[in-house]
């Protein structure tokens, strides 16, 4: 992709950022996470060039050695983070740990289970519990009903730290579907907040190229963002 393209597209991102913060009256922080899965490195160093520092990845086995490449392409400038926002298999949780900063996609407790064990003692991996909010057969995650139960048995693993809720929306025309989706998953945090105040809660992973901006406007800190940055694969 070429610079002046890349450059424009990640400038329009963060003006749409921008622009739902104010929507919405918001003040705090919205991190754009760049979602950089079939991206090369060479890509992904063009992007930190123009400024981005996170990015996101769904493939375990496509991360590590991106995530290796791009280092010695941005070197000796800091790393960028990675974040692991695809399904993660528990067989391959702990092929995660070399590299993510962030893990948005735990789904299940035998996932946070084998998290658990594979973080180093003395360590703790921040983790954000994925939501089927739209109960979605093609979607991974908890059925909010579900959650709470999850949550008493994960805020115990030793090694984690929840520090939020995950979901993606269904694919739809008008994006201003989305909102009751990201709307139930907000009222999920806050009551996941007064129940288990020991863990942060911090963070509302949710929103895509299509509809992030209603995502801002439900209270989104993390967006995941790919094809408008990185045009269609």
């Amino acid at each position: 992709m070429a610079e002046q393209s890349l450059r424009d597209n990640i400038a329009r991102v963060y003006e749409r950022i921008d622009a739902a913060k104010r929507r919405a009256g918001r003040t705090d922080t919205v991190t754009l996470v760049a979602v950089s899965k079939t991206q090369g490195a060479d890509n992904v160093a063009a992007a930190y060039r123009e400024g981005l520092r996170i990015f996101g990845e769904n493939r375990v086995e496509e991360a590590g050695p991106k995530a290796a490449a791009v280092a010695a392409l941005v070197a000796p400038s800091p790393l960028p983070q990675w974040h692991m926002i695809g399904h993660l298999q528990s067989r391959k949780a702990a092929a995660v740990l070399p590299w993510a900063a962030l893990v948005h996609s735990v789904d299940s407790a035998k996932l946070a289970s084998r998290l658990s064990r594979a973080v180093p003692p003395g360590q703790q991996l921040p983790v954000l519990l994925e939501v089927n909010v739209s109960d979605e057969a093609s979607k991974d995650g908890f059925a909010p009903e579900a959650l709470a139960a999850a949550v008493e048995t994960i805020v115990e693993l030793p090694g984690l730290r929840i520090e939020g809720l995950m979901t993606m929306a269904p694919l739809v025309e008008d994006p201003e579907e989305t909102r009751p989706v990201f709307r139930q998953l907000r009222l999920l945090r806050d009551e996941m907040a007064r129940q288990y105040p020991a863990a942060s809660w911090r963070h509302l992973s949710m929103g895509m190229s299509d509809d992030f901006e209603i995502a801002i406007e439900e209270g989104a800190t993390l967006v995941r963002i790919g094809r408008a940055i990185f045009g269609a694969r």
